[in-house]
């Protein structure tokens, strides 16, 4: 397997060198689909909940026919994402579209994503019990990340919801009950860190490892992309001391994603990220209402896939341009997004082969699988 694995990575990295020199795509092989911005948390993290509720979200039909392109010929991943996710009524109904489509162009598909804040328990377990019925029958998984912020009423204060951490909770307690049932269920939690949860995080990945739970743990990201939180920048500050905290954190034994820990490390120390990116080439990201990113943290918009065909979208010289100043944009810098890690890895090649070598068979073995990367191989 490692030995397949390195000979992948070396071709793949000679592929994304002439690709990034080009300004050329690949196939997207990852895509981010926000398919509502409505969410009844209010966090202190986020401001995606400020946009005005009688704001249209798109509708189904345009999602499916969005997926229906060839452009998707190669996808393996597929993240649908909010705002909230199951506040759509129809999740469901896109699921089954999706297992459909898996007949045609989307037959290279291996996981969907769903991330939720697990406040709507009871409509989380009937809606993930029907999609991991159809799924199951096109053996693919259904990969459900919880959003927990701390243990106890501090991931209250986060969420600003009240009983937010028991009903989280008791989300993924009775998802471990699917589980049982559904092999093809997958079920981690996902951290923001923040300023005033940073003595959390030891208890969260207890909490996760305890109910054996991938974690994904990452400190906030400020952008007046994605999470439309520019004006909150003061208050998520992180002083010094939290600094060394989240040092002391990502070198420890229980972060078990080391790639990312250890990048993490390296920009908590000198402030500037270094790792490779391939948004835009094999990813990218659709908001609520239709506009595609080639990156959700950049907010340049290369158009609306209800007025234009996608590949035109994805082919344009305004995406050409994108992709050859991808890494070197301002935003870039301070990139400590995750997902984005674990579609450029494989895709960049280089980087994933010389963690290889450095960690060793066993270890690196044991990332991968914790990244779920099997998928791009």
């Amino acid at each position: 397997m490692i030995i397949n694995l390195a000979v992948k990575l070396i071709k793949n990295g000679f592929r994304f060198r002439y690709l990034k020199w080009s300004g050329k795509p690949g196939k997207p092989q990852a895509i981010s689909l926000e398919i509502t911005h409505r969410c009844i948390a209010r966090c202190t993290m986020c401001n995606i909940w400020r946009i005005p509720p009688d704001v249209p979200d798109l509708l189904m039909h345009d999602w499916i026919d969005l997926l229906s392109s060839d452009l998707f010929l190669d996808l393996r991943e597929l993240d649908i994402t909010g705002g909230e996710p199951f506040l759509r009524k129809d999740l469901p109904d896109l699921i089954s579209s999706v297992c459909e489509l898996k007949q045609r162009n989307l037959r290279e598909l291996r996981s969907i994503a769903i991330t939720t804040n697990g406040l709507l328990t009871h409509r989380v377990l009937e809606y993930t019990e029907k999609m991991l019925t159809t799924l199951k029958d096109a053996h693919t998984e259904l990969v459900m990340v919880c959003a927990m912020d701390a243990i106890g009423e501090k991931h209250d204060k986060i969420r600003n919801y009240q009983n937010a951490w028991s009903c989280v909770d008791q989300t993924i307690e009775r998802l471990l009950g699917l589980k049982k049932k559904f092999s093809n269920l997958i079920i981690g939690v996902k951290t923001t860190v923040l300023p005033i949860n940073i003595d959390e995080l030891d208890d969260i990945t207890r909490y996760a490892h305890s109910r054996g739970l991938f974690t994904i743990i990452s400190p906030r990201i400020v952008t007046e992309g994605r999470y439309l939180n520019v004006e909150q920048a003061d208050h998520l500050t992180f002083s010094r001391n939290d600094v060394q905290k989240m040092i002391h954190f990502f070198k420890g034994d229980r972060f078990k994603w080391n790639y990312h820990g250890d990048r993490l490390v390296r920009y908590l120390q000198t402030g500037i990220i270094k790792k490779p990116c391939s948004c835009g080439f094999n990813y990218f990201f659709v908001r609520y209402n239709g506009e595609l990113f080639l990156c959700p943290l950049i907010n340049l918009s290369m158009g609306n896939v209800t007025k234009q065909p996608v590949n035109a979208l994805f082919f344009s010289e305004k995406a050409t341009r994108m992709r050859k100043g991808v890494g070197r944009f301002p935003q870039c810098r301070n990139c400590t997004e995750p997902g984005i890690e674990r579609y450029s890895l494989p895709y960049e090649g280089f980087t994933y082969l010389s963690f290889l070598l450095r960690m060793g068979k066993s270890p690196f073995r044991d990332m991968h699988r914790h990244m779920g990367l099997e998928k791009y191989f």
